[in-house]
């Protein structure tokens, strides 16, 4: 291989690399935005994540049920704006990603990412819901240099309701006995 294909393939290699960097970036913003999720929740910014005609959706027999599926950055972000209210829906939200593969094409335009999700949350009500499901991203490269979601699918995994996230009781330490500060 001469230096020029050594150069071209490692300019490809670096690319890509760069790209999921930014796909991280991406889905971890979106991530972080759903974890605060109310009133002053930036809505322009979370449905900036999206390209211009991405698709949200639910699937499989519960999350379709559930959540259903808009088309078109207007309709996710309407979708998002039900959640975005005073008092808030959600009192405590957090999402844990892992599992985590992201899959960049050859010309880095485009991929498919794909992580398991842990969701810890907690309802203006009082109640709290454990849930985990399987997200499959596509994402695109767009003319000005972003990364944005272009299909987002979200299939549940298992979800129950739970007694608390929080308690003010101490945490359990071993004991200090003989313990030097």
């Amino acid at each position: 291989m001469d230096a020029t294909a050594r150069i071209d393939r490692l300019e490809r290699q670096l690319a890509r690399l760069q790209a999921e960097t930014a796909i991280r970036a991406c889905v971890e913003r979106y991530m972080a935005l759903c974890d605060t999720l109310d009133a002053r929740t930036p809505l322009d910014e979370l449905a900036g994540l999206f390209t211009a005609d991405a698709v949200w959706e639910g699937v499989g027999a519960r999350y379709g049920s559930s959540f259903g599926g808009y088309r078109g950055r207007p309709a996710i972000a309407a979708m998002m704006a039900r959640y975005m209210k005073e008092p808030a829906h959600f009192a405590l939200n957090v999402h844990f990603l892992c599992s985590e593969a992201i899959a960049v094409d050859e010309d880095a335009s485009h991929a498919v990412a794909r992580w398991v999700m842990l969701q810890t949350s907690t309802f203006a009500s009082g109640a709290s819901h454990l849930n985990a499901a399987r997200l499959v991203i596509d994402l695109a490269l767009e003319p000005d240099g972003a990364w944005r979601m272009s299909h987002f699918r979200t299939e549940n995994l298992f979800s129950r309701p739970v007694d608390t996230w929080n308690d003010a009781a101490p945490l359990p330490l071993p004991s200090s006995s003989g313990a030097t500060a």
